[in-house]
């Protein structure tokens, strides 16, 4: 009797599997929350490390800032190879255990340069999670909402990016700048240990390394999508060919020629734009538009709500799926006014006006980066969806390093503070025709 053959992909994408999907969902939101604390928490620590140490250069800050960005830089790609070579699950616990534990050690630095250094180092895992993230809810959500799930996880960000500022205004003053870096080392630490139980590792992953029908009937059990089946079928992902190694050849192939370096300048030019308000927003507001603290920072907060309430509107009208990567254009259009009249608002001290732009500015920021996460999660083929996505991300960072650096440099020249946010707005009028060039080779994922 010859071996019956079952494509994995249309059982996931036929399956009822909402309660696993809705489990997935909760651990996924929650290491991407430990990674959003983790990003923004050195930010909230300087002032307090400063006085520790001693500290009065600035440059010193920056480059606290940056050493993580380097090393997301670097943690993205490495693990998304480590991913897509040893398993979904493997990469996503030991990059999130890797930035809990040299988050934690900061506590212990005793200079500014230990700093910099756990803070690079925390990056590389920084870095490697949320490619790992992606790939794996890709291979696992069912096609026909397969983009809003990434979405919905990937709120986690801006959620858990609002976190440090809370802690840092109710615990900093009673237990000084440490507290932050316990509470973005514990969390995650304790995350990736729970992941080891239930954490799923991706079905398309185990058929595509040839992991034996056990292991697959197994996971597709815990799916609830094994009705049927026995651990003798063959199973394969259907028209999508079985590569051995680390074929990274595969991001430049066919189409993918012109959608890989495309997609990476869209991460360039959002994140660019979107680190330079992150970074310099209540700078610029305190000190060129005389706006007091407080309120410069609950304009960095409403810059963060918007992009939770992007992920939700994401989600909940399931834009990717029905329109494609309209959604983009839509958002990198939108941001090209609102950012050049945060500018405007600041310089006439219109805080109600101010607040309302911030908000917009993060739901379009964060939108662009949302939809362009789950665009690198579902254009790839199964042996490569991490190094992808990873690729991506990691190509991304350096428009975060450069977005802070050219903010820096204009501060210096003095500019009026409605044309510094008219140059803020550039990179995203340069997504925007980027992505209409690459409507014309991205094609809607099919749900299939």
């Amino acid at each position: 009797m010859a071996q019956q053959t079952v494509d994995v992909s249309a059982l996931i994408n036929a399956g009822q599997t909402s309660g696993f999907i809705k489990k997935l969902v909760l651990i996924t939101f929650l290491l991407v929350v430990a990674d959003g604390f983790d990003i923004s928490a050195v930010g909230v620590a300087i002032p307090g490390i400063y006085k520790s140490f001693g500290i009065t250069d600035p440059n010193t800050g920056a480059l606290m800032i940056t050493a993580s960005l380097f090393g997301i830089l670097v943690g993205s790609p490495l693990f998304g190879l480590i991913g897509d070579r040893f398993g979904r699950k493997a990469a996503i616990i030991s990059s999130c255990f890797l930035f809990g534990v040299f988050t934690w050690v900061t506590v212990f630095a005793g200079s500014a340069a230990h700093v910099i250094a756990l803070r690079f180092v925390a990056g590389l895992g920084i870095g490697g999670l949320l490619p790992n993230v992606t790939a794996l809810i890709s291979e696992l959500a069912p096609a026909r909402y397969r983009a809003a799930v990434i979405i919905l996880a990937f709120t986690g960000v801006a959620f858990g990016g609002g976190l440090p500022g809370l802690a840092g205004a109710a615990l900093v003053p009673q237990y000084g700048w440490p507290v932050i870096f316990h509470i973005g080392g514990v969390f995650p630490i304790a995350v990736s240990i729970l992941c080891i139980w239930v954490l799923p590792e991706s079905v398309k992953f185990l058929v595509q390394k040839n992991k034996g029908g056990e292991a697959v009937y197994d996971a597709l059990s815990k799916m609830g999508v094994a009705e049927g089946l026995n651990a003798g079928m063959n199973f394969v992902i259907a028209d999508e060919p079985k590569t051995q190694g680390w074929a990274i050849g595969e991001l430049f192939r066919g189409r993918l020629a012109v959608i890989t370096p495309l997609l990476w300048l869209l991460f360039v030019a959002n994140l660019m734009g979107y680190y330079f308000l992150l970074g310099w927003t209540p700078t610029v507001l305190l000190k060129a538009a005389n706006i007091d603290q407080t309120t410069a920072n609950l304009a960095l907060l409403s810059l963060q709500m918007g992009g939770v309430a992007a992920g939700l509107l994401l989600f909940w009208f399931r834009l990717m799926e029905r329109h494609g990567i309209l959604p983009v254009v839509f958002f990198f259009a939108l941001a090209v006014p609102v950012v050049a009249g945060i500018g405007y608002a600041a310089s006439t001290q219109s805080i109600g006006l101010l607040f309302a732009l911030q908000f917009l500015a993060g739901i379009c920021c964060l939108g662009i980066q949302f939809s362009i996460n789950a665009v690198s999660g579902m254009i790839y083929p199964t042996a490569v969806r991490s190094s992808g996505s990873g690729s991506a991300l990691g190509v991304g960072r350096i428009g975060s390093i450069i977005g802070p650096l050219v903010g820096g440099a204009l501060l210096a020249r003095q500019l009026p503070i409605d044309q510094l946010y008219g140059y803020a707005a550039l990179p995203f009028a340069a997504g925007c025709v980027i992505t209409i060039i690459l409507m014309r080779f991205y094609k809607k994922p099919a749900l299939a």
